[in-house]
């Protein structure tokens, strides 16, 4: 008889000490047109998990989403994702109270155009974890034109 598959611990908290990140984890799926439904925009508003992707920790890429800039100007929750370097880590708290620790890969900056759906979502070898927000602004529309991801990797119980 095979064994019960358990639930996977369910993300509740960020935290990347590189930039002083802290944040609670709203936990949102798809809009009813099939695009990803993102986090409040007003100052103070946390990330988000992507529902649709594995919880941090389980088998391939979970997705956090946040804001770069909250609704009337002012920092957003993912304000400072560009200055993460590889290495640095980012912590995610789970309901079981345990902490899944990944180690940023790399950044990389993707126009929304082309942005490239299966490098982001798509399966891995392991545990990674995906820090998505907007980049590119260009005042003449007042929109972002890009996408920021942050490519990060479990890290090994050894280190």
């Amino acid at each position: 008889m095979p064994a019960p598959v358990e639930d996977p611990a369910l993300p509740q908290s960020l935290r990347i000490p590189a930039t002083g990140t802290e944040s609670e984890l709203l936990h949102l799926g798809l809009r009813e047109d099939g695009t990803l439904d993102v986090p409040p925009e007003p100052p103070g508003s946390p990330a988000s998990w992507y529902t649709g992707s594995p919880a941090p920790g389980q088998h391939g890429p979970a997705v956090l989403l946040g804001h770069v800039n909250a609704t009337g100007g002012g920092p957003g929750v993912f304000a400072d994702l560009r200055s993460l370097k590889p290495g640095d880590l980012i912590e995610v708290g789970r309901d079981d109270g345990t902490t899944a620790v990944f180690t940023v890969d790399r950044g990389e900056q993707y126009g929304k155009d082309n942005f490239p759906t299966l490098e982001v979502y798509g399966n891995t070898d392991g545990a990674e974890l995906r820090l998505i927000t907007c980049d590119g602004y260009d005042p003449a529309t007042g929109e972002f034109d890009d996408n920021y991801v942050v490519y990060a990797k479990e890290r090994s119980a050894g280190g």
